[in-house]
C-alpha cells in the first residue's frame, strides 16, 4: 500500500495507530458491563491520538500544534483509565506497564513534533 498522506509518514502517527490496535486487543478482555464505561472511554482516548494527528496535519502550523496538544491530552487520558482498570483487575500489571510506557513514548514523540513545528 502506497502512503498517500503526509501524516502517514510521521513516526508518531504510526506509533499511535499501533497503540490503538493494542488497546483494542487489551479491552476485548474487559467485562461486558464495562462496554459503555472504561472499554469505550479507553478505546476513544487511544484512537483519538491518531485521529487528532491526521486531522491537524491538514491545517495551519498553529492549528496543527493545537491538534497535537489534543492528541497528547488523549494520550494522558489513557493513564488514569488504566489505573482504574488495574485497580478493578481488568488488566494485569504487565498490561498496565505496557500501556504506561507506550503513553510515555507517544507523549515524547508528540512533544518533539510540537517543538519542531
Amino acid at each position: 500500500m502506497t502512503e498517500r498522506f503526509n501524516f502517514e509518514k510521521l513516526n508518531v502517527y504510526k506509533e499511535a495507530v499501533a497503540f490503538s490496535k493494542e488497546v483494542y486487543r487489551i479491552t476485548k478482555e474487559f467485562p461486558k458491563e464495562e462496554v459503555f464505561g472504561l472499554t469505550s472511554q479507553l478505546r476513544r482516548a487511544a484512537t483519538s491520538i491518531a485521529l487528532n494527528i491526521a486531522e491537524g496535519s491538514s491545517l495551519t502550523k498553529n492549528e496543527f500544534k493545537n491538534f497535537l496538544r489534543r492528541a497528547r491530552g488523549s494520550d494522558y487520558e489513557c493513564i488514569p483509565i488504566m489505573e482504574i482498570a488495574l485497580a478493578n483487575e481488568y488488566v494485569t500489571q504487565r498490561q498496565y506497564q505496557y500501556v504506561y510506557e507506550q503513553c510515555n513514548k507517544l507523549a515524547k514523540l508528540l512533544n518533539g513534533l510540537i517543538k519542531s513545528i
